[in-house]
């Protein structure tokens, strides 16, 4: 089951890993507000890991990248049972790490662009993708699917204001691995705390920013992985 993150639907954001179809079921759900689903004026990651949490039926891998990796952490906690191993990329969980320089000054610049920043949805984007480390060029002027992606991201509650269970984590016996991109110390401050208090195997896949699914070696450590976890 994965779990796309911001900026784009789930199509755009597991592209690279479409190959695992030849060995598992991948299950890869367009979150609400997202495209081909109707546009919503507010997204909330606690309502969406309630609204998802339901297609980890008897039993799945659970991936989630960015945002979705925040709300892969909650569906994980809340059902252990139900899920086979945990693999998050670059959550921005950031209350994890607060009180770190580089958490607090991307958190800071985070709320005044998307409190402050352009309300045009390619403006806003290359703001935001700038921010968070992601080099996709956008197209000018953007797609219909695009532009309302964009504006979905607009309309997110922040992910900072997560709470996220570590203990329940901790106790879950499911394997569990975080990858870092080795391109911003905030996010590695998360993947850091999220590697001791799991705890989980850590990996960093350079090359593609704050885009791990794109990263060289992405599909093959993924592969390998939900292997190993049976």
């Amino acid at each position: 089951m994965l779990i796309h993150g911001s900026g784009g639907n789930a199509q755009t954001a597991w592209a690279a890993v479409r190959p695992l179809a030849e060995r598992f079921t991948l299950v890869a759900p367009n979150r609400g507000g997202y495209p081909p689903n109707s546009p919503l004026e507010r997204i909330d990651f606690a309502v969406q890991a309630a609204e998802l949490a339901p297609l980890l039926e008897d039993g799945a891998h659970l991936v989630g990248h960015s945002y979705g990796g925040v709300i892969a952490l909650l569906i994980a906690a809340a059902h252990p049972e139900r899920v086979r191993s945990l693999v998050v990329s670059e959550p921005p969980a950031f209350a994890l790490a607060r009180r770190n320089p580089e958490v607090d000054s991307l958190v800071e610049r985070l709320d005044a662009h998307f409190a402050r920043g352009p309300r045009d949805p390619r403006a806003f984007a290359e703001g935001f993708l700038a921010l968070v480390g992601t080099t996709a060029q956008l197209p000018d002027p953007l797609p219909p699917a695009a532009e309302q992606s964009m504006r979905a991201t607009m309309a997110e509650r922040m992910p900072w204001e997560a709470e996220i269970p570590l203990d329940e984590l901790a106790a879950a016996r499911f394997p569990k691995l975080v990858i870092s991109g080795a391109h911003h110390p905030a996010f590695d401050a998360v993947c850091d705390v999220l590697e001791e208090r799991l705890p989980a195997r850590r990996e960093v896949l350079p090359g593609a920013g704050h885009g791990i699914p794109r990263a060289p070696g992405y599909l093959e450590l993924l592969t390998g992985f939900l292997h190993d976890s049976g």
